[in-house]
């Protein structure tokens, strides 16, 4: 399948804080609800930032760790567990696109959206697909090292040092709906920092080893540089964009008009540092644990 027809935009990666690039999402939402582009984006996070899930208890935070080392804390719209992000080891993306165009069952639409995720790894020459086989939790409050399961977790390369081990976790994706638009991000993992990641949450009953057994990062299955990471993700997005043909200028679908090169609009900055302020880094939504509402599929 490729993506819905109508106008699109790639904006290429931009190093913003966490806070900002939460907002940025929703506003892109808000956009593509309005009658606006949807819009296709990678992003890099400056300073690093722990996202928490939507209903994750801030008590499994170490705030201590996290303003001592400069990370922020902000909390994302979609479930699942905390995900630390820097901006070396994590390469980014979101998709936000009119709820109209997509499947409207949640596991038909995450999987359509994932189609680009595994279409970068195949670029880069990295085997990863949805895990074959449910893998048992290790530490629920963390989004890598949750149960593994074949609906929406995607897995790569083989066990540590050669060993024909499980597949390990190589992307974080998550999604939900909001104002007649869908929003899809994701975090797909260049390099594993299990030392710092595991540092973000109170006490944590997981090795920095046993992290890395369950994680992988891409500098470890393919020689390719951080760069070539980004490029192979905003490559693949425009294609599944423009159709599966020749992801060059025009692509091969008439149906479709896509800016590769767009940028904000100053309304859209505007309203994306207005969340920030009462949202992403408001104490109430980043430190309080929500109710039963809002979230989506995570994986």
């Amino acid at each position: 399948m490729t993506a819905p027809a109508g106008d699109w935009r790639l904006i290429r990666e931009e190093a913003r804080p966490g806070p900002m690039q939460m907002a940025l999402d929703e506003v892109a939402a808000e956009t593509a609800a309005a009658g606006g582009p949807a819009t296709v984006r990678t992003y890099r996070w400056d300073p690093s930032c722990l996202t928490l899930g939507y209903r994750q208890d801030p008590e499994t935070v170490d705030w201590a760790f996290c303003e001592r080392e400069g990370i922020d804390v902000t909390r994302r719209q979609t479930g699942g567990g905390g995900i630390y992000h820097d901006g070396f080891g994590d390469v980014a993306y979101s998709i936000a696109v009119p709820a109209a165009d997509v499947p409207g069952e949640l596991l038909d639409c995450y999987h359509l959206l994932c189609e680009p995720v595994l279409d970068a790894f195949d670029r880069l020459g990295i085997d990863a697909d949805y895990v074959e086989e449910s893998v048992p939790e290790l530490y629920h409050p963390a989004c890598y090292l949750r149960e593994l399961h074949p609906a929406h977790d995607v897995v790569a390369g083989g066990g540590r040092d050669g060993v024909a081990e499980e597949r390990r976790k190589i992307a974080g994706n998550a999604q939900y709906r909001k104002r007649d638009a869908v929003i899809q991000h994701g975090s797909l993992t260049f390099s594993v920092e299990a030392e710092r990641h595991l540092g973000t949450f109170a006490d944590p009953p997981v090795t920095a080893s046993a992290f890395r057994d369950r994680v992988v990062g891409m500098d470890e299955l393919a020689a390719i540089d951080r760069a070539d990471a980004v490029a192979a993700v905003e490559a693949a997005l425009v294609a599944w964009v423009v159709g599966e043909g020749d992801a060059g200028e025009g692509g091969d679908r008439g149906d479709v008009d896509i800016d590769r090169d767009a940028s904000w609009t100053d309304e859209e900055l505007r309203r994306a540092a207005e969340l920030v302020e009462t949202k992403y880094r408001d104490d109430e939504w980043v430190r309080t644990r929500p109710g039963n509402s809002g979230g989506g599929a995570d994986g």
